[in-house]
């Protein structure tokens, strides 16, 4: 996920590792479509370093072209590839699809060792169809400048008690604008939220056929529409110039006016590609918290065609990157993703000091945020749900609708689209 960020829009890419010719796959040569080049670091650097007779043929998609690509040589049966990697807006259309190899037994042989939400993601009627070797929990970063500026302290446990619900969240909005005299905004943009919000649900968006708003979700529209209406946010579009002026503190509102932007909500890959490479010039004065919710954002799993004719050698692959202690230790030390294994998770935690964090130990924090996180809610048609409840929630917040009108449409839409 962390690289598809960043490699999005780069143009379709064919190459062979270990120098085989092309192959549609059942001759031993395993074929790999995904749209991040961590499978291709993982087979050339890694796998093939203990696995020297096989062979791959490799092909990148960007992430938003991927699923165009995939679904029609799924749909026929032909030229599909062995191994498909499956970013975490998509992953369960596929593992709900009936059309993934069944890798239940490499999870069994593993799962004392696993963390359960990144299985739980790719688990569908209690068989596993897609496993990940990382794990994408969120967290709250802050400003410790402005943390103690404004709160008194820049302690990540002190800071945490004004964050550990909603409500505080929101009580904290306010007293955040009011010492600092309308300067100071709890975030920047109301799109940072959503993942925190659809984590502290109870219940999926379909149950028994049903479209189901979760009170959280009740919750988020009036949160959003207070922080909105007080001006305790920074109304700019998130991943827009704005959201990202604000880490730095280069942020102005629509009348020229500074706006300092306290916090923001990003997973494990947003503190090493989001706030470090956009702002650099604020190293050491961040710090990070779980904030309200346990959340997830992002991640990448992997799984097989259900018809490939290299049973074997896609299990054994899926079982290496995924579960290996060796390789994953290799792999979170070089690449510092949170990986999904406990045992390679307890033994390299406690050896992490983030300067861009003032020192605070990252990898031991995001280590316990990915126990609390459930993975167990996903349905195939969240993205396409959640893209209409976000039109829902820009016309209530906007006043364009009332909170009962703007969930009445999301629900006749959702129901009209969805057939349910």
């Amino acid at each position: 996920m962390k690289k598809a960020l960043i490699i999005l829009g780069v143009v379709l890419m064919l190459f062979s590792i270990s120098g085989c010719k092309k192959d549609s796959g059942g001759s031993g040569t395993l074929v790999i479509w995904s749209f991040t080049d961590e499978l291709a670091n993982m087979a050339n650097n890694y796998y093939k370093q203990s696995h020297p007779d096989q062979k791959y043929e490799y092909s990148q998609t960007p992430s938003d072209q991927f699923q165009a690509k995939l679904d029609p040589v799924l749909a026929t049966g032909q030229g599909v590839p062995d191994i498909i990697a499956l970013e975490a807006a998509f992953v369960r259309k596929y593992v709900e699809s009936g059309l993934l190899l069944d890798i239940t037994d490499i999870y069994e042989a593993n799962k004392d060792k696993l963390l359960a939400y990144p299985v739980e993601v790719g688990t569908y009627n209690g068989k596993v169809y897609g496993m990940s070797w990382q794990a994408a929990p969120g967290a709250l970063f802050y400003r410790r400048s402005l943390a103690k500026k404004y709160l008194g302290t820049d302690d990540p446990a002190v800071v945490q008690t004004y964050f550990n619900s909603f409500n505080k969240f929101l009580e904290t909005a306010k007293l955040l604008k009011d010492k600092s005299n309308g300067s100071c905004v709890v975030v920047s943009s109301l799109g940072d939220l959503q993942n925190s919000f659809l984590s502290a649900r109870t219940q999926s968006w379909i149950v028994n056929g049903k479209v189901v708003i979760d009170p959280a979700m009740e919750q988020y529209l009036d949160i959003c529409k207070t922080l909105h209406d007080n001006r305790w946010e920074g109304r700019v579009g998130q991943w827009s110039e704005g959201w990202f002026a604000g880490m730095n503190g280069n942020l102005k509102d629509e009348s020229g006016t500074p706006v300092e932007v306290f916090s923001y909500f990003l997973p494990t890959w947003g503190l090493h590609y989001v706030l470090k490479t956009n702002a650099p010039d604020t190293s050491g004065d961040w710090a990070m918290i779980a904030g309200p919710s346990s959340y997830r954002w992002g991640g990448t799993w992997v799984g097989a065609y259900k018809g490939t004719k290299n049973v074997a050698a896609a299990k054994e692959f899926i079982r290496y990157v995924t579960t290996d202690d060796a390789f994953l230790e290799a792999w979170a030390k070089a690449e510092g993703d949170l990986v999904s294994n406990t045992n390679v998770i307890n033994k390299i935690k406690d050896n992490y000091s983030e300067p861009f964090l003032g020192g605070q130990n990252h990898y031991a924090e995001f280590a316990e945020m990915a126990k609390n996180v459930n993975g167990r809610l996903l349905q195939g048609s969240d993205e396409a749900i959640e893209a209409l409840f976000g039109e829902a929630m820009a016309s209530f917040v906007n006043g364009e609708k009332t909170k009962a009108q703007a969930l009445a449409d999301f629900r006749a839409q959702a129901e009209s689209q969805f057939g349910y």
